[in-house]
């Protein structure tokens, strides 16, 4: 081990095997390593400078690393996860992280996005007034000992058309600041619908190419993706007013640092202002030999409350995924909404429970999973991450791999399974409802559940058996004959074998019905080889729930 990754913050707790371990490999906080500290079961090393190699060998021995920019978790990092459940990211950028390698892993992958917003929107700001009152310049000219003040006639921003790539939270941080200093806003996000935002204050532009022509500033707040790699270019470039100015404190990929530069060079535009790029530190970068450009070390996040915050907020997620398995601000999860509420959490474990109840039919594989959501929009905004819960349910007791939320989708599609969702409108006279269906060949199953105010958990049908039962504990599903007796039979066989029924639940369909017993402990495979060899009985399936 070399120097720089001993163990810089001994905690004795991270030598219990038995504990939940933290790898924090990045400097956090002392107010985040003081919550570490306070959480029971929990133990961490913080170990930074590790070397790739050291990194790899590592992880296995973690259930969860905390990370800021200053490692590269790569596939080679992840190659055997081994205990590691998931990564939290102590910024909003994940670009260090490969995140294709942890979903297959099954490794969960989290950031803080909110922490940085308004430290980011006010650099930004800062940035934008730099850039038109000429401050560095003015500052250096000063301290050379002159003074000449028509050399630094400025603008304000007043009146100006500011435009905002990138409409999220810091893009509308940035829009609620501009508008306060008599900006026009005008905004280009391509998942913004509405004709304007924030109350009618923001002109949303569908596109981007309408929306270069018209300002006067450009500021850009857009993921960093394969469809934004240098979105402004030569020809971007080309469509702005020559007296435009360029800001850019999101990623360095999002310009083409080249023909920025050669833009500023030659007039075509009047100044930018950059505070990330696409090698830091950016030696060779050509903006560096451009005296109309205010360039700064990507300190967009870089004030105390941030960095407090991302560091307490980065360990509040791990704790809570590690803890109770609440997922906040997953990175790596398709469909899952930033924010969990109680509800949604309750239609979640609602959707586990019944697709462990259905896994017992799919030992021999499963071709079709369909999960229908019936009731009003937040349900359905919830149903893709309904449905991958569903399948991990199912697959689960089946296979001798990690699957969760994270790899369910890619595992799927993997193996071919058909993973589908359907909406249905709310109805007046029934409640909401989330159904579970699997299907493999000829075979079908389904379930039916709501999650009633107060998250009252209820099972309300099993292949069309109506009922409403309360889904935990050890559970004995009988399909039978319906005809008399035999209520009474299993009633006597479990007495005989000591199994006592703690609650009961029927319904009937045509000839047949389903008996649902809810029993004390565990049932012994001779009771079960006693109740399966009755001829009344058609099928005996057991499932054991935990506790609500």
């Amino acid at each position: 081990m070399s120097p720089s990754s001993e163990l810089e913050t001994p905690n004795a707790n991270a030598l219990q095997s038995s504990m939940t371990r933290i790898l924090i490999t990045d400097p956090l906080a002392d107010e985040g390593l003081a919550t570490l500290e306070a959480a029971e079961g929990i133990g961490f090393d913080v170990r930074t400078g590790l070397s790739p190699e050291e990194l790899a060998a590592a992880v296995g021995d973690y259930d969860g690393m905390i990370i800021r920019s200053g490692v590269k978790v790569t596939a080679e990092v992840l190659a055997n996860p081994g205990k590691l459940r998931a990564i939290a990211r102590a910024g909003v950028g994940v670009d260090n992280v490969d995140l294709d390698a942890a979903t297959a892993a099954g490794v969960l992958v989290m950031n803080t996005p909110d922490a940085n917003t308004l430290s980011t929107a006010e650099h930004t700001m800062a940035m934008m007034l730099a850039l038109h009152r000429r401050i560095a310049a003015a500052d250096a000219h000063v301290r050379g000992g002159e003074w000449n003040r028509k050399a630094f006639v400025g603008e304000q921003l007043a009146g100006k058309t500011l435009g905002i790539v990138g409409f999220g939270r810091v893009g509308r941080a940035v829009a609620e600041r501009a508008l306060a200093f008599g900006m026009r806003v005008l905004a280009f996000d391509p998942f913004l619908r509405s004709e304007t935002a924030m109350d009618g204050r923001v002109t949303v532009i569908r596109e981007i190419k309408a929306l270069l022509p018209e300002v006067d500033v450009l500021t850009l707040h857009a993921a960093m993706t394969d469809d934004t790699k240098h979105l402004i270019n030569k020809d971007t470039i080309a469509l702005m007013r020559d007296s435009a100015m360029i800001v850019n404190c999101a990623r360095g990929g999002l310009v083409n640092e080249a023909a920025l530069a050669e833009a500023l060079n030659n007039g075509k535009l009047a100044g930018a202002a950059l505070d990330v790029f696409d090698n830091e530190p950016p030696t060779g970068c050509p903006l560096l030999a451009c005296g109309n450009a205010v360039l700064s070390p990507h300190l967009g996040a870089s004030t105390r409350q941030a960095q407090t915050a991302v560091s307490t907020d980065a360990v509040a997620a791990m704790l809570d995924y590690l803890q109770t398995g609440t997922i906040r601000n997953a990175v790596n999860v398709s469909g899952m909404p930033r924010d969990l509420s109680d509800r949604d959490r309750a239609w979640l474990d609602l959707t586990a429970r019944m697709a462990t109840m259905l896994s017992v039919w799919c030992a021999d594989g499963i071709d079709r999973v369909d999960v229908t959501t019936v009731g009003a929009e937040p349900l359905h905004n919830l149903s893709r991450t309904l449905a991958l819960q569903a399948l991990v349910g199912m697959l689960n007791p089946h296979v001798d791999q990690r699957i969760n939320l994270v790899n369910a989708g890619a595992y799927a599609e993997q193996r071919g399974i058909d993973l589908r969702t359907t909406t249905n409108a709310a109805r007046e006279d029934y409640p909401d409802v989330v159904r579970v269906r699997f299907e493999r060949g000829s075979e079908s199953h389904e379930i039916e559940g709501a999650a009633f105010s107060g998250q009252r958990l209820r099972v309300l049908g099993i292949d069309g058996y109506r009922m409403e039962m309360t889904p935990d504990g050890h559970l004995v599903m009988i399909f039978n004959d319906d005809r008399p007796g035999v209520i009474g039979l299993v009633g006597t066989t479990l007495a005989n074998q000591g199994v006592n029924i703690a609650d009961m639940f029927l319904s009937r369909r045509e000839q047949t019905a389903l008996m649902v017993c809810k029993i004390d402990g565990e049932m012994s495979d001779e009771t079960l080889t006693q109740l399966r060899g009755t001829d009344a009985i058609r099928s005996v399936r057991l499932v054991n729930l935990p506790p609500l």
